[in-house]
């Protein structure tokens, strides 16, 4: 007999189009109007892209054999470095996830615009996007079974425009457009494939989905590593067939101004129709995206509180076992984060704070390729070289992008890591009662 708990775990197809759209979530429907600046030498970047988040998917997909643990990059780096990394890794990942829900709902409901005009303007657009942050976060509350059914249907109907271009799109791509503008960046090509890497490094953000998510997964042991890996080769395909048919269908003058590449491409080959077909099609694609991230954010916290190291009231669930409390808490503090963007100063202010909330996820990345060579010692066997190769090209994939970020970015994930070590502090010392007595004498380690 199962329990109510039990029930609502999902299986491997549902987690496996959780993770393919929370990494494609918006940013796909943008991606060929962001690489058109640099130009169809793009391909070449995205190859390398995609060795690295292969590889960084790999690594998630071995720690999470190894590990089931819920709580993803969490997880791992308590188990391997403490505490205390743990902390940090969980809430620079949990601050990541709803933050980068903003961005997502804004150009969800961009897209609806299409069809309702009036939501280009600041306060309807405010009050439709707050609407619909709080409808996922209901559906979280619900249960993780039904977020994951209208997340699978949602990406889906994202994945229907991204197919048809992908596929049938090469019947209007022309070689000449394509090369035309092969190199129009005014570098040389590794400065140029360098430069596209700004853009594609981002776009696997999210391949640690279904580690994360553990907790709410059948069978994790089996159904993680291959949501993971399987996960991401949706995403790369997609990435690659539908924006390289793009940049040969559309003149590259054209594409870098474009606000809807996808419907500009159907509109082309299949009239007006198609392309208010695709821009509903992306709206619900980028909307659908918010269930599994806002699940991710809710599931992180409550791992964290269920090992005393976030607020006890992010570990209290329902029957069935969904972190209620926690959710609302989110769900709150997306609202402020949404209200406060309304002003043009507010909006420049998010711009940054969501560049920062990339790094703030590729920092537990790292954390996870070192903790895969400290915890995965001695258990990988006659493979152990090959997963420090793979480990080694998921660093540098990490590093690489974060190296990419601007310095005022970096400066204030900096600033971010300070703060989340007193809070620290703080949380320990809440647990415990006068852990390092002073009558104590002091030991060297060597001693």
């Amino acid at each position: 007999m199962t329990t109510d708990s039990e029930s609502q775990k999902v299986g491997l197809i549902p987690v496996t189009l959780m993770v393919s759209g929370n990494i494609m979530g918006s940013g796909v429907f943008l991606l060929p109007a962001n690489l058109a600046a640099t130009g169809g030498i793009a391909i070449w970047g995205w190859l390398v892209t995609i060795l690295g988040a292969l590889a960084l998917s790999m690594v998630y997909a071995k720690m999470s054999s190894l590990d089931p643990s819920p709580g993803g990059s969490y997880a791992y780096a308590r188990r391997a470095f403490g505490p205390f990394i743990g902390y940090q890794t969980n809430v620079l990942y949990w601050l990541a996830c709803w933050i980068g829900n903003i961005a997502m709902v804004v150009i969800g409901v961009g897209y609806l615009s299409y069809f309702i005009p009036l939501l280009k303007e600041p306060v309807p657009l405010t009050i439709a996007c707050v609407a619909i942050l709080w409808l996922f976060v209901l559906l979280n509350i619900v249960g993780p079974k039904m977020i994951t059914r209208v997340q699978g249907v949602a990406t889906v109907l994202a994945l229907v425009p991204i197919v048809a271009i992908a596929l049938f799109g090469w019947f209007w791509f022309q070689g000449e457009t394509y090369m035309s503008a092969w190199n129009v960046s005014g570098m040389g090509p590794v400065g140029a494939i360098q430069s596209t890497l700004s853009v594609t490094l981002w776009s696997f953000i999210g391949v640690e989905s279904a580690s994360v998510a553990a907790g709410v997964v059948k069978n994790p042991k089996r159904n993680v590593p291959v949501a993971t890996v399987g996960g991401v080769l949706i995403a790369a395909v997609c990435y690659v067939l539908s924006t390289t048919a793009i940049m040969g269908m559309i003149p590259n003058a054209e594409l870098r101004l474009s606000t809807s590449p996808f419907g500009d491409a159907a509109r082309l080959a299949l009239g007006d129709l198609a392309g208010g077909t695709v821009a509903l099609c992306a709206a619900l694609g980028c909307l659908g995206s918010l269930g599994g991230w806002t699940l991710l954010a809710g599931q992180t916290a409550k791992a964290a509180a269920d090992d005393g190291l976030f607020p006890p009231v992010f570990a209290k669930v329902n029957k069935n076992n969904v972190p209620v409390a926690g959710l609302l808490i989110i769900g709150v503090l997306m609202t402020i984060f949404q209200i406060t963007s309304i002003s043009p100063n507010a909006t420049a202010q998010f711009a940054l704070v969501s560049s920062v909330s990339v790094i703030f996820t590729l920092v537990p990345y790292l954390y996870t390729c070192s903790a895969l060579l400290l915890v995965g010692h001695g258990h990988l066997g006659h493979r152990h070289t090959i997963y420090f190769l793979i480990t080694l090209l998921a660093f540098v994939y990490c590093i690489w992008a974060v190296i990419g970020s601007g310095a005022q970015e970096v400066m204030w994930s900096f600033v971010a890591v300070m703060v989340i070590t007193s809070m620290y502090t703080v949380n320990y010392n809440r647990r415990h009662r006068n852990p390092f007595p002073l009558d104590r004498p002091f030991v060297r380690d060597d001693d």
